[in-house]
């Protein structure tokens, strides 16, 4: 889409305004796809036009309201021919729209209007009419005189250069527009080539949230805090976990890693502290701890909202003081470890229920890392998927696969509760269905991916029954809907498909409220792991 805004910024086409103005005594508006008038300078409050047939107008509701009309149906007309450029009659009925397309990689996005004119001297029948019309909007009869007077009449060879003019405005805004495009692809491709700046080791994500994430990630990296990570099943906390890890001073001693709800108490109670030789039914000989293990290194402690009251008590004490003592030993030691805990739970709210400590609570809660889950970051899902496919083609030894549009847009649109593991696992499932074929097919897809329709249910079919309003609106919508995806939101095309026009499609789209955004391509990434 254009910027309007910054066309003001544009030195070439200001100057090029002012010379239309002055030669010929006309206005420039530039007007959108939707026949909007999108000039910074119409809501001033001194005289922003250089013609007084236009300054007459604007200056009245009723005056813009005929003109902003009349100026929809030459933007269509334009729309809808195959002309460039576009001459055309005014509210008044002799006076002239000139008109230049703005049209870029095939796609209409505005014009540039240059108003007023006359083609030949109007007759006295003529000019009786145009002040008939004026003094029907509320002006006075001289304002009217004036007003026509003040529009000149071009000879043909006046014609030629102010039609050159108009276009060289149009053709600068096209220049402008593609030179800011051609700007983002180039941070595009430096962003790729700086591709290790946009994930924290092994962690895969360019959103938003993620890069929040990152952000906060780079700022503990030298810390020795107990860090809390909180978020849904599948999220990827113990990746995060491990990467706080190896980004840290203790990066070169052990991460170890233990499931709080793998374990009853008793069992745990031994795992984390260890035990010594016939200290219980079953312990033949001395064991360490993993809080001894991870000595000097890192200790990941996950589902800790699992971990029982009498354990948490034990798991205090180690934090604050640095010692344990193994189930069956009189002695205590010390250790030197940093933990990293992670939940799904809402701990805040087992504290206020009793069912975790408060003081635990906020020992472990140093650094509170929050990680999203994937529907908050759906933009990783296409680098997500290119980098499972690349993953699992090369384990398997099978030529690289990729999706086609259709199940890309499927597993875009679906929810995954089960967030980025639930992800992985399909796409290999995928890799497994599709065989030799390099193009996956959205026929594969599990059919809750394939069925979902944003509300969580099978996509049903178009009703039968009811108000015969109701289902062709239903059946418009889906038309629109669908027809917007195929062709990757690309109104003018699909406005032509569907045999209406552009501004009426858009007025659809907008009725609907399916004016969602492009949805981004798959990334890539040499990464060994995601979160």
């Amino acid at each position: 889409m254009i910027n309007w805004e910054e066309l003001k910024h544009i030195h070439v086409v200001r100057k090029l305004e002012e010379i239309l103005a002055q030669w010929f005594n006309t206005d420039i508006f530039f007007v959108d796809e939707r026949g909007q008038i999108r000039n910074t300078r119409l809501n001033d409050q001194e005289k922003p036009f250089k013609n007084a047939l236009t300054t007459a107008l604007f200056r009245q509701e009723k005056g813009q309201a005929l003109f902003r009309k009349t100026l929809m149906q030459a933007n269509e007309k334009i729309f809808q021919g195959d002309q460039s450029q576009l001459s055309m009659a005014g509210p008044l009925g002799i006076e002239t729209f000139f008109i230049s397309r703005i049209h870029i990689d095939q796609e209409f996005l505005g014009s540039v209007v240059a108003y007023s004119y006359l083609e030949k001297e109007p007759s006295l029948e003529e000019r009786g009419h145009s002040k008939s019309v004026l003094e029907s909007l509320g002006f006075s009869q001289q304002v009217s005189v004036n007003a026509i007077q003040d529009c000149r009449v071009l000879a043909a060879a006046q014609k030629k250069y102010f039609y050159e003019l108009v276009d060289l405005v149009a053709q600068e805004i096209v220049t402008f527009h593609t030179e800011i495009t051609k700007r983002e692809e180039r941070i595009n491709a430096l962003n790729n080539q700086l591709g290790n700046r946009y994930s924290y080791e092994s962690m895969i994500g360019k959103s938003k949230p993620m890069q929040e994430l990152y952000s906060l990630l780079d700022k503990i990296r030298k810390s020795e805090s107990t860090v809390l990570i909180q978020g849904e099943n599948g999220t990827g906390k113990e990746l995060i976990a491990r990467a706080i890890h190896f980004n840290s001073p203790r990066k070169d001693s052990q991460f170890v890693t233990v499931n709080c709800s793998a374990f009853n108490e008793n069992l745990l109670d031994s795992e984390l502290f260890g035990h010594v030789k016939g200290s219980f039914t079953g312990a033949i000989k001395d064991k360490k701890g993993l809080f001894e293990a991870a000595h000097q290194g890192t200790l990941f402690l996950d589902e800790i909202g699992d971990m029982p009251i009498a354990m948490q008590v034990k798991l205090l004490r180690v934090l604050q003081q640095g010692t344990l003592t193994p189930v069956g030993a009189t002695e205590e030691r010390t250790v030197d470890v940093r933990v990293v805990a992670a939940t799904n739970k809402d701990l805040k709210e087992m504290v206020e229920t009793g069912t975790f400590r408060e003081d635990l609570y906020y020992r472990i809660n140093v650094i509170n890392l929050v990680v999203p889950p994937l529907r908050d970051r759906k933009e990783d899902i296409p680098i997500l998927v290119d980098h499972f496919l690349t993953r699992g083609c090369k384990e398997k030894a099978l030529p690289l696969k990729s999706f086609g549009k259709r199940i890309l847009e499927k597993v875009f649109d679906y929810p995954w509760p089960g967030n980025i593991r639930e992800l992985e696992n399909e796409v290999e499932r995928l890799i497994v269905l599709s065989g030799s074929d390099e193009k996956i097919p959205v026929e594969l897809l599990s059919q809750r991916i394939r069925d979902f329709n944003g509300a969580g249910a099978k996509t049903q079919g178009i009703r039968v029954s009811g108000k015969l309003k109701d289902s062709l609106e239903e059946l418009e919508k889906t038309m629109i809907r669908e027809g917007l995806k195929r062709t990757n939101w690309n109104k003018s095309r699909l406005s032509k498909e569907l045999g209406i026009s552009r501004a009426g499609l858009i007025m659809k789209v907008e009725k609907y409220g399916l004016d969602k955004r492009r949805i981004p391509r798959p990334g890539s990434s040499g990464s060994n792991e995601a979160a």
